[in-house]
């Protein structure tokens, strides 16, 4: 099948998608009790409600809507007394528009009904489904919206040391060719990290964006003066946002409290996003390999520095 069959093909899902999910809306809003208001309606009363002095062109470019429509929606707000519209110290031309005292009076009823109603429609799911609903709202908004530069670091949990070991696996095979010898190293890593680990010269930490792991690296003990990061991994999806640099720095400071006095690590001349950052964070070349591994003529390297 080509290329531009697949495309069409995919075209049809996002569609039918966007059918489903307008229906669900739709169900959800005419549970709305009472209300005289469109589902356009409330969600311009939402910006409203959200982000005070909002310009009617605002509106237009945040909702994707119509500028003869939300004029004349607009115009029915000032009309039932909901907004007032005050000139925009930037632009003569423009007003910028805000709740009245009635309109918030009139708004909070919509936001607390639609809010019982999503979650009564979340209650018919378990705690799992829900996660794993919100996970996948949150790719979309990714991949379809705006980057969300925001993100955390948090110890592992159970189930995410194999998540490393797997999406490890699946990345360097995609970028880089490298076989299953590679996922068994990682194994093996992971593995002995579990088994032998010490609080108090060992940490992992875990990069977590939107609900997704999107990264991990660790500190284990080489010897009592000298730390070992490994497996610094960033996903894709999160790349260009700081988390390695980040992780690196993490592991920098734990291993300076630990008493170490240096941290080396291994890698391979390929990796040249990793090696960036290690230089950036310190770090020096120290020796050269060339070696055969993961079904690849490849270069490993060492790389130090001093704490």
């Amino acid at each position: 099948m080509s290329a531009v069959c697949h495309l069409e093909e995919r075209a049809g899902i996002v569609r039918r998608f966007n059918r489903f999910y307008t229906r669900q809306i739709g169900v959800l809003h005419e549970h709305l009790l009472d209300s005289r208001f469109s589902l356009t309606e409330v969600r311009i009363l939402y910006e409203l409600a959200h982000r005070p002095m909002l310009t009617s062109s605002d509106i237009c470019r945040e909702l994707g809507l119509n500028a003869g429509y939300v004029s004349r929606v607009l115009k029915g707000f000032e009309r039932k007394g909901l907004i007032i519209r005050t000139p925009s110290p930037s632009d003569r031309r423009a007003s910028q528009l805000q709740l009245t005292d009635h309109g918030r009076a009139t708004y909070g009823p919509l936001n607390e009904a639609s809010q019982r109603e999503v979650v009564a429609m979340l209650e018919d799911f378990s705690e799992l489904e829900q996660q794993r609903l919100i996970e996948a709202m949150g790719q979309i908004e990714s991949l379809l919206g705006e980057a969300d530069s925001s993100y955390l670091l948090r110890d592992p949990r159970p189930g995410d040391m194999g998540w490393i070991v797997h999406r490890q696996a699946v990345l360097y095979a995609q970028e880089y060719g490298w076989n299953t010898e590679y996922e068994a190293l990682i194994a093996e890593i992971v593995a002995k990290y579990l088994r032998d680990f010490d609080p108090r010269w060992e940490r992992c930490w875990i990069a977590e964006k939107q609900g997704n792991v999107v990264g991990s690296v660790f500190v284990v003990r080489e010897d009592e003066a000298t730390a070992k990061l490994r497996l610094l991994y960033v996903d894709p999806c999160a790349r260009g946002l700081g988390i390695g640099r980040r992780l690196v720095d993490e592991c920098l400071r734990f291993a300076r409290h630990a008493g170490y006095r240096q941290m080396v690590l291994w890698t391979n001349s390929v990796l040249t996003d990793a090696r960036r950052i290690y230089e950036r964070a310190g770090f020096e070349l120290v020796e050269e390999t060339p070696h055969h591994s993961f079904g690849k003529d490849l270069v490993g390297q060492v790389w130090s520095r001093e704490l």
